[in-house]
């Protein structure tokens, strides 16, 4: 009887380790500013951009009608960045960049298969 019991227990405690589903603690939060890209002219163009993707992959939108602009959140230390490359009718294009509502760069691009990129270093924390 005592067995039982004692087999009984054991069996329980194991039951309830195999349920516990408790999550496991979530990593910090990668921590991130607003960055607002704009890109403006004679459309469509190819825009690539950086956004909240902490491997550093850029984000490509194809034949982007414009007037275009995007309002991400960039991981801090990321360098964010937004291209633009017209097509084979040409054209004009100008991108700025602004992080945390202060503008930072802007470029413009014109011709055939023209192309632009703004950039700004990797992003401090703070303000």
């Amino acid at each position: 009887m005592i067995a039982a019991v004692l087999l009984l227990a054991c069996g329980g405690l194991v039951g309830y380790g195999l349920l516990d589903t408790e999550d496991e603690p979530e990593p910090p939060a990668t921590r991130t500013a607003a960055v607002t890209y704009e890109v403006t002219g004679d459309g469509p163009a190819e825009i690539s951009y950086l956004g909240r993707d902490t491997d550093g992959a850029a984000t490509v939108v194809r034949d982007a009608e414009l007037p275009w602009k995007r309002t991400v959140q960039v991981p801090l230390g990321q360098a964010p960045t937004v291209a633009v490359v017209l097509g084979e009718k040409g054209g004009q294009a100008a991108c700025t960049l602004a992080v945390r509502g202060k503008h930072l760069q802007s470029a413009t691009a014109a011709g055939e298969f023209g192309r632009a990129t703004c950039a700004a270093g990797q992003l401090p924390d703070g303000g």
